[in-house]
């Protein structure tokens, strides 16, 4: 197998130069920056997820309305509270808000603080290693990303992966 290891794993210097074709379309991209808090993010941000998605072999993921209101709601949440979290003061878990938003099937959701644009935000998430492994889940086909603002002008990021 050329590329990985016996485990099926890349080694550092493959890992290394996805890593860099994924700055280079990441830079080459215009500031896809949103203007409001009500903003969906999905369709910018769909240009990197394909690129992350295809340079480890795997097929594009879709923007998805439903995915983007839930996404949404967490980023509003977060920003109302000004905490990054995957559960509310209220104990709404990313489970129940799944249930809420009769999301079916097998779901993840990452949360991110602080990048002023959606090429940023990817960034982000792709150099986390447990948001990399959402985003390259070869069981997610959709996707929702949103953002929202707090007053103090923080941008807070949730991205909804489903089947």
């Amino acid at each position: 197998m050329t590329g990985t290891t016996k485990r099926g794993r890349r080694p550092p210097a493959a890992m290394a130069a996805m890593a860099m074709l994924l700055l280079a379309t990441l830079s080459a991209c215009a500031d896809l920056g949103l203007g409001t808090e009500s903003d969906f993010a999905s369709t910018s941000a769909a240009s990197y997820m394909d690129a992350a998605r295809r340079s480890n072999g795997l097929p594009a993921a879709t923007p998805d309305a439903q995915l983007d209101r839930a996404a949404l709601e967490q980023a509003r949440y977060m920003a109302a509270s000004g905490e990054m979290t995957h559960t509310t003061r209220s104990g709404r878990d990313f489970a129940s808000r799944k249930k809420d938003n009769e999301i079916k099937g097998v779901a993840a959701e990452n949360v991110a603080y602080g990048a002023t644009d959606i090429g940023r935000a990817m960034q982000m998430w792709m150099e986390s290693p447990p948001h990399r492994r959402n985003m390259l889940d070869p069981r997610f086909s959709r996707f929702g990303v949103a953002s929202a603002t707090d007053a103090k002008g923080k941008r807070y990021w949730a991205m909804v992966l489903g089947e």
